[in-house]
């Protein structure tokens, strides 16, 4: 959605002529990083270019391994081949759908240099155990938080629980420009060098054709910058709204048969809900989760089995290790990986049963809500018996 905080804010970049990363970038930043709970924030294209950037600050080069789940947007993986190095997959947790940490464990190896972690959905990962296993082996933690705008852990802001947090503002998200990326982070030295990798890398303070870092060209206009400004300014009621209906929605749907919510965690104590997701049991039902979903859309609640499927399962994996070499259809050959035999059963299952609600539908009002709880009900209870 937009309103005249948008239109003001764009007319004033366009009448302004300065139009390329300037003063409304650097207050985008700041600002977004406040709300975060991070002293630093850097701008990036998109939020694929931002995890492509905090890798490379982290000092992730060509060879290493980074811990991946496979249930996420195929960037977080891909991400970690464009840098040079290798994703490893580890399985997810059944109640929270985030990376499983005892099996992220299983997954280190000498070449392991960082885990990231994805708060799917906006439900925050296990960031205790996850630091708590870095710290033993010495690894670095990149949270891609790409859905998590305003989650909370412990009171602490996504993006601020490991070394960095990188974010998404693509179009389908809760808050957006279209396009665009932020990396937060506590770390001055990593902000400072990933603002150098953005800007073609100039270090701060040097001449303007001085390039000292070796970098790439990934500013955000300052167009994009005035959407996310308006954009930020209702985010923080329209959190409060998303996380109204889905307890609603927690409440309604608690104890239904053939319904697996996701468990409740104490420790999260504010989530963004990018996704509304729950669990269809086809034992209990008698029907398949597609079956639920074809019932649920003709009720009028445009749910959806969602768009991810094992990342492991993509060509861009299954066919990594076969040549010729080529950056782009054969990016890992001759790197001895074979993503064939990955299998991580938890997400495969996930992938057959869940059922997503976008977070558009959370900002309707209640009774809106309460008549796609009842709708859920209906079909259940029906097929239930």
């Amino acid at each position: 959605m937009h309103d005249a905080a948008e239109r003001r804010e764009l007319q004033e970049v366009l009448e302004s002529g300065k139009w390329w990363y300037g003063e409304k970038v650097r207050r985008f930043e700041a600002e977004f990083a406040a709300f975060q709970g991070a002293r630093y924030g850097v701008t990036a294209t998109n939020g694929t270019t931002a995890i492509e950037m905090a890798l490379k600050g982290l000092g992730v080069v060509e060879g290493d391994e980074v811990i991946v789940p496979p249930y996420t947007f195929i960037a977080t993986a891909s991400a970690v081949v464009t840098v040079g190095a290798i994703p490893v997959f580890a399985d997810i947790l059944p109640e929270s759908l985030c990376l499983d940490p005892a099996d992220a464990e299983r997954k280190i190896t000498a070449r392991t240099k960082a885990i990231i972690p994805v708060h799917v959905a906006g439900y925050v990962a296990d960031v205790d155990r996850l630091n708590a296993i870095a710290r033993q082996h010495k690894l670095r933690v990149l949270e891609d938080a790409a859905h998590s705008w305003g989650s909370q852990w412990r009171g602490q802001g996504t993006g601020t629980l490991g070394d960095c947090g990188t974010f998404s503002f693509q179009v389908s998200k809760n808050i957006t420009a279209g396009e665009g990326g932020i990396m937060a982070t506590n770390d001055e030295a990593l902000a400072d060098l990933c603002r150098s990798y953005t800007n073609c890398g100039r270090r701060k303070g040097a001449a303007w054709y001085d390039h000292d870092f070796l970098g790439s060209n990934l500013r955000l206009t300052e167009f994009q910058a005035a959407v996310l400004l308006a954009q930020l300014g209702r985010l923080e009621q329209q959190t409060a709204r998303r996380q109204a209906s889905a307890d609603l929605l927690d409440r309604a749907l608690r104890d239904l048969p053939g319904i697996r919510l996701l468990a409740p965690e104490p420790r999260m104590t504010r989530r963004s809900y990018h996704i509304y997701i729950f669990r269809v049991d086809e034992a209990v039902l008698g029907r398949s989760r597609d079956e639920f979903l074809a019932a649920l859309n003709a009720e009028g609640v445009p749910a959806s089995r969602g768009w991810y499927h094992p990342l492991y399962a993509n060509g861009v994996f299954r066919n990594a290790a076969r040549g010729p070499a080529n950056g782009i259809s054969a990016p890992l050959y001759g790197k001895g990986v074979d993503y064939s035999r990955v299998y991580c059963p938890v997400c495969e299952q996930v992938c057959r049963d869940a059922a997503w609600i976008p977070q558009h539908v959370l900002l309707a009002d209640e009774a809106a809500i309460r008549s796609a709880a009842e709708a859920v009900r209906k079909i259940a209870q029906a097929w239930g018996r």
